[in-house]
């Protein structure tokens, strides 16, 4: 899933989730934690991206996470922020919160340290579209600034799948 150059990488899915997103009428929002944005910025780095993008949330912060999108407090103590769970309820808030037909979340591990019990380099990507809501577990290696660019190609192409798989359906 990763390129040499993940900016590259990430540029050549935000073209593809863009072209698709517009073809199958499709419009997407974002709610990012680890990535901070880096999902958002590369959409919107692609020309037609007003057509798709909703808009997005940065929340790096569990409060943000709550009150923002909604992912219920009581799962954030129970199993913190990087988890599934959190991925899907982010998705759903982005989702929401946005009034777009796809949502996609980013929460992880970056680094340098691990975080509420999870390895560095742990990643979620949720997805959530009218057929559903689902989490994606990836484990990446690396730097932060690497394990947050894998993290952000990660979401796009799970994005793109989705998107594609919407369009199939329509």
């Amino acid at each position: 899933m990763t390129s040499g150059n993940a900016v590259t990488g990430a540029a050549e899915i935000s073209t593809a989730v863009v072209a698709a997103a517009i073809a199958a009428k499709q419009t997407v929002a974002t709610a990012e934690s680890l990535t901070a944005g880096m999902v958002a910025a590369a959409l919107a780095n692609t020309p037609g991206a007003s057509g798709m993008l909703q808009g997005g949330v940065v929340a790096y912060q569990n409060s943000v996470k709550a009150r923002v999108l909604d992912v219920p407090q009581e799962l954030l103590a129970a199993v913190g922020s990087v988890d599934g769970s959190v991925a899907e309820a982010m998705a759903e808030g982005a989702r929401r919160a946005c009034d777009a037909t796809i949502g996609v979340s980013t929460t992880g591990v970056a680094g340098p340290d691990p975080h509420d019990g999870k390895a560095v380099g742990t990643v979620f990507v949720g997805i959530a579209t009218d057929a559903g809501t689902e989490a994606f577990e990836f484990s990446f290696t690396g730097d932060r600034q690497s394990v947050r660019g894998q993290a952000c190609e990660a979401a796009l192409a799970r994005l793109l799948a989705a998107v594609e798989a919407v369009g199939y359906r329509s």
